[in-house]
């Protein structure tokens, strides 16, 4: 019988719902246990809270000074090492287990499962590609350990209402010092929730016209508890940084809400949005693609149509 380990995504002392998700990938692999790891500085917070989620066997807390900040680098030979005891190694498809995930597999000589969206058996998974148009099922060798990356956007969050216990244990692996963390840039989200994690999104597109006029869309944002998302067409143009792209090449997210403000509705943005609930699109160009996959639509001026919305709220 195998074993599996969920990465933990978070940021030092708030778990990530990215997590919460794997753990529902996890549920499918009938009859495997499944463990979580926390590698921080101080992961006692994180771990209490990985221990409350449904189906934990054990959250196993990985203290280290190097842990302090998210370096794939850094943390990759310390899961390599604890995967020794696993069958299964499995880490959300975010910005985070993109970069750490393969750099596990590479360490221990195995190709990885990418954007696991179903399990068919242990060693047996179905993907999507060609940017979702179509769904090619993965196997993996029998004697193999599976590393691979979950598509978070195809599973709900597990449930809370665990009582897992929680283990410290130390390493004895040698740390690269090659990588060190120097900083964080980026847009900031204003205390917003996080993009692919967000029951509800509003997205931005070239439509918008311009940085100052994303305002609009940060306000319509904070008054719904909203993440803010963009079209790549409004991220090239300069209006919001490109941590907030969603589509193919950007991140993929799966709110019960999504309003898309100004996009056209290009298949490239389709792709990162077929997940979601319910589709609202604002579009004064009653021809745009968006409304053939739009659950409402609103043909009209966006800058007439927020303002009313705000009101209205």
């Amino acid at each position: 019988m195998g074993r599996i380990l969920v990465i933990a995504e978070h940021d030092g002392s708030e778990l990530n719902p990215s997590t919460a998700r794997c753990l529902s990938c996890a549920g499918d692999f009938s009859g495997l246990d499944c463990d979580v790891v926390v590698l921080a500085k101080d992961g006692k917070r994180v771990c209490e809270q990985a221990a409350t989620l449904h189906d934990v066997s054990t959250v196993i807390r990985i203290d280290h000074d190097a842990n302090e900040h998210a370096l794939a680098a850094v943390q990759a030979p310390q899961i390599a090492k604890l995967a020794e005891d696993y069958s299964h190694v499995l880490g959300p498809s975010t910005t985070f287990g993109k970069d750490l995930m393969p750099r596990v597999a590479a360490l221990l000589g195995v190709a990885q499962v990418s954007d696991i969206m179903s399990v068919i058996s242990p060693h047996s998974f179905q993907r999507p590609i060609f940017a979702g148009n179509a769904i090619v099922t993965v196997e993996t060798r029998a004697q193999d350990m599976v590393v691979a990356t979950v598509r978070t956007a195809s599973y709900q969050a597990t449930a809370d209402g665990g009582k897992a216990t929680i283990e410290s244990r130390a390493l004895d692996v040698e740390l690269p010092t090659h990588t060190r963390y120097r900083g964080t840039s980026g847009s900031g989200d204003g205390g917003r929730p996080d993009l692919q994690s967000a029951s509800i999104v509003i997205s931005g597109g070239r439509g918008v016209g311009s940085e100052k006029n994303f305002a609009l869309i940060y306000q319509l944002a904070d008054r719904l508890g909203a993440a803010v998302g963009a079209s790549r067409a409004a991220v090239d143009a300069g209006y919001i940084a490109n941590d907030h792209q969603v589509g193919q090449t950007g991140k993929i997210i799966s709110p019960d809400l999504y309003i898309a403000i100004g996009i056209s509705g290009a298949i490239q943005h389709i792709t990162g949005i077929k997940d979601a609930g319910t589709i609202v699109a604002i579009n004064k160009d009653a021809d745009a693609p968006i409304f053939e996959i739009a659950d409402i639509g609103l043909v009209g001026d966006l800058f007439t149509i927020i303002p009313e919305l705000e009101k209205l709220l």
